[in-house]
């Protein structure tokens, strides 16, 4: 409580708990992100003006006169304790200091600079989750450019879709990486790639190190280069920090993109950092010294939010490779060997944890474990009893939702409160949240609706590319609620003052007219042992909707007509009538995106017919096969 406290007697406010602390931040929001910047140690130049507010939100820009140079945030520090600490399921690992990662920056810098990169320019990577991704985004910002990734499981169309519109000048791609005990090869795809950017004028080649691998031959041409080579020239001197505007583009990322081509999301620099230092400071209690991990690969905002730990003065944990290889525990074991403070996962690692009937209390100690953070998707329940149950009884489990539209959170944790069963537990600070009905009104306890925010944030984009007019942008977050940001989930507030989300909007279920969110299946079908994981769909039926329910059977059982009255028997008793399917079946496996969400519309799309449009989105394009032309949905 020492940013309350202080607060407290700068600005003569009683604020003796969080949500206090969050009624001053959404009504006084000039004090508390001033306050925020000054106490969390952002260094920047503020200007006169904390808040600039537009004629409609999107217009509100925070420290309009700033400056910032994001390198110098994330370089605090320039001593021999560990900046990142990078394992892989190979069981490499391999420290990187202050010192050396300032020094890797520093000729980065000097080579970025030679070759021509100036602000404004993209720098690209096409990268496993390494410190040499780190490194390459630091250079990146340090000076001015805009930064842009992909993980390796990438094929070039997917990657294409995504870089051809942001235009790389040069590109850091690795000769491949391990997933799953296997060795898989980028080089092949290299000139694919190439060929399809044509403002590319380098490519630099990353070979992923300390593999127990013979070496490929790297091919390199004249419009490649080594690693190794790219930085020789140059010595180690302080990295130049010259500032850009407080709102420069930082990075681009891109929508999961199944339903089109992903667009391109351009994030403000200081406001992200600012953004995720007071996620990670406040809401999440990230201390300096500590030890942040978060399960992630480069083409996940998550990864972003990891990296911005370093602002924080934390060691920043990586790992590459499968989280469930050589064993189901490898993170856990992990977590004991590297000492992690905050241990951050998707929802669907607990649950699949769960699954596996794994117990890390049992044979570990995680005694260095204070926060587990969760999301990706809704955190059920269940997860929360299986968590403080088998996993660790004190710890603060921080389940927590924003996007890749925010790079951030929009509800998130209270590390000085209670954590409530199924819940998220707060409105993140400075955040004005909302759950309002179809018409706009707001709602209360127990009643579902949109999740919005209607205050300005630090973190909203800046725009999205090829958008001159700003009306993509407008349609996707202000067109639904004037003058408010509209998220897209399903949400409730709880009694306690926490929230439910309970799936996406545009794959909630509306069978008879009511709005159901299919997170709220998930939750009773999954915990089913005879169900591995479930996907539920909407689907026009005789002038009305009915709900269709997919199902991947746990190893020894089959969808007989037994376990089909038992999931609606478990539907109809732990949610209501109409949460039951008109239909269920079973498929082999169920679509995902690369960071591991279902893709209901997907599914969507193919029973009804359509096409989908981008399956390069999805990790496993393949599974979309088992939904076509069955004969009880036709």
């Amino acid at each position: 409580m020492d940013f309350a406290q202080s607060a407290e007697v700068f600005y003569k406010v009683k604020l003796p708990n969080y949500d206090a602390i969050h009624k001053w931040s959404i009504d006084s929001p000039e004090e508390f992100w001033s306050h925020a910047s000054s106490h969390l140690g952002l260094r920047c130049e503020v200007g006169d003006r904390v808040l600039a507010t537009g004629e409609k939100l999107q217009g509100s820009v925070f420290f309009p006169d700033g400056s910032i140079n994001l390198a110098e945030n994330l370089l605090k520090r320039n001593d021999d304790t560990e900046a990142i600490i990078w394992a892989n399921e190979l069981g490499n690992v391999r420290k990187l200091t202050w010192s050396e990662l300032n020094d890797q920056v520093s000729l980065l810098q000097q080579a970025m600079i030679d070759l021509g990169v100036e602000s404004g320019d993209c720098v690209a990577a096409w990268m496993p989750n390494s410190p040499e991704t780190i490194s390459v985004m630091i250079a990146a910002a340090s000076i001015g450019a805009v930064f842009t990734s992909t993980s390796p499981d990438f094929g070039p169309t997917g990657l294409l879709d995504r870089f051809t519109q942001v235009g790389p000048k040069v590109l850091f791609a690795t000769d491949g990486y391990f997933y799953g005990g296997k060795w898989f090869s980028c080089l092949e795809k290299l000139d694919e790639v190439e060929s399809g950017l044509p403002n590319l004028e380098l490519t630099v080649v990353v070979p992923y190190e300390l593999a127990e691998r013979s070496k490929d031959d790297h091919a390199v041409v004249q419009s490649r280069l080594l690693w190794q080579d790219f930085i020789r020239p140059y010595h180690p001197k302080p990295v130049d920090f010259p500032h850009h505007d407080f709102n420069h583009p930082w990075y681009v990322l891109y929508s999961s993109g199944t339903t089109g081509k992903p667009k391109c999301i351009v994030h403000r620099s200081g406001g992200v950092l600012l953004k995720h230092m007071v996620e990670h400071g406040l809401q999440c209690d990230v201390r300096p010294g500590d030890r942040v991990f978060y399960y992630s690969t480069a083409g996940w905002m998550m990864w972003n939010w990891l990296v911005s730990a370093l602002a924080s003065e934390a060691t920043v944990i990586l790992y590459d490779g499968s989280p469930f290889h050589p064993s189901p525990t490898a993170l856990f074991d992990l977590a004991d060997e590297l000492s992690i403070t905050l241990f951050g996962v998707s929802a669907k690692y607990i649950d699949a944890c769960a699954k596996a009937e794994i117990s890390p209390k049992e044979t570990h100690s995680l005694a260095s474990i204070r926060t587990i953070c969760s999301t990706g998707s809704t955190l059920v329940a269940e997860s929360f009893d299986y968590v403080y149950e088998k996993i660790k009884g004190d710890v603060h489990l921080q389940s927590m939702s924003g996007g890749t539209d925010l790079c951030g959170c929009l509800v998130a944790g209270d590390p000085t409160g209670p954590v409530q069963r199924g819940e998220i537990q707060k409105p993140a600070l400075g955040l004005r949240i909302e759950i309002l009905n179809e018409s706009g009104e707001q709602l209360g306890h127990n009643e579902q609706g949109e999740l919005v925010c209607s205050s300005p944030f630090p973190s909203m984009p800046i725009s999205f590319l090829n958008d001159e007019s700003g009306e993509r942008y407008q349609a996707a977050y202000f067109d639904r609620y004037e003058g408010k940001w509209h998220q897209g989930d399903f949400a409730e507030w709880t009694p306690a003052g926490g929230i439910i989300i309970h799936g996406r909007s545009d794959a909630t279920l509306n069978p008879g007219g009511v709005r159901i969110g299919t997170a709220e299946i998930y939750a009773v079908v999954d915990s089913l042992p005879e169900i591995n994981e479930s996907i539920a769909i909407s689907q026009r039926w005789n002038s009305d909707n009915r709900v269709v329910l997919f199902v991947v059977l746990s190893e020894g059982y089959e969808l007989d007509d037994e376990l089909k009255e038992k999931v609606k028997l478990e539907l109809r008793r732990r949610a209501s009538p109409k949460h039951v399917p008109s239909i269920i079946k079973s498929v082999i496996d169920l679509p995902k995106t690369r960071s591991g969400k279902l893709s209901e519309l997907a599914v969507k799309a193919i029973v009804e017919g359509n096409p989908v449009r981008n399956t390069e989105a999805l990790a496993n394009p393949k599974a979309l096969d088992y939904f076509k032309d069955i004969e009880e949905l036709q």
